[in-house]
């Protein structure tokens, strides 16, 4: 098992090379007890919480622009207890952001719901990668991308334009692969939609859109990661 990348800096990737293994993650296997014990803490305190599954990383290198892996199918109580103990666990987290971007070249990110393991963060709409986001294997970052934003926030990105290639991000915390999707309209627009299909939902996922227009413009709440992330946009690089 190996993790080979550079941290805390912005890569370019021309290629995203993350393959599912159908065998079970090693952290799993040697945890089984653990991970009931956790999840029945954890549930206890947010019965809302559902143990679906998602992938864990065992291998992540990035070689010639691009990002190659290994990831295997695990329960979220198995992530959830990943969470606690995840330096030399032999497992790393990987998870895609549709970095939206209005016509007046502001951001709009979301800001987590109450009963949510996040709550009250910021970032762009995103979830982690599951096994409906493989085809034939291989990861498809920009369907799950364009899932998770129409499933948090309602929008469509599938006519929107995106940057010519994603960029990522890897820290001690896990490895963001991110890419640029461009709307026409103005970021009071955008957030004006995603605030109407947030009234419209039973339970939605999001408290709410959180409109990003400088740098220097960080909200409360926002997540570590976001930072270089909006620093890199504003900065005009491509």
């Amino acid at each position: 098992m190996s993790f080979d990348l550079p941290r805390n800096v912005i890569l370019p990737v021309d290629a995203v090379d993350v393959r599912l293994d159908p065998g079970p993650h090693p952290f799993a296997l040697d945890n089984t007890e653990a991970i009931a014990e956790n999840w029945q803490r954890e549930i206890a305190a947010n019965p809302a919480l559902f143990d679906g599954t998602v992938v864990l990383l065992s291998q992540l290198a990035y070689r010639d622009n691009r990002l190659v892996g290994r990831c295997h199918a695990v329960n979220y109580s198995t992530f959830m207890l990943w969470r606690k103990r995840r330096e030399n666990s032999g497992a790393e987290h990987a998870y895609a952001h549709a970095m939206l971007v209005a016509g007046d070249n502001a951001l709009v990110a979301i800001r987590m719901g109450s009963h949510t393991v996040n709550a009250g963060r910021v970032y762009f709409a995103a979830g982690s990668f599951e096994p409906v986001d493989f085809r034939d294997g291989l990861v498809d970052v920009d369907f799950n991308m364009m899932r998770e934003v129409r499933e948090e926030t309602g929008l469509d990105l599938s006519d929107a334009m995106r940057g010519k290639r994603w960029h990522a991000l890897s820290t001690n915390s896990g490895t963001v692969i991110f890419r640029r999707y461009h709307e026409t309209a103005p970021a009071d627009e955008i957030a004006r939609r995603i605030n109407a299909f947030v009234a419209a939902e039973t339970d939605p996922e999001i408290e709410g859109p959180v409109i990003v227009r400088h740098a220097a413009d960080l909200p409360v709440g926002l997540s570590p990661h976001m930072k270089p992330l909006i620093e890199w946009h504003f900065s005009g690089v491509d």
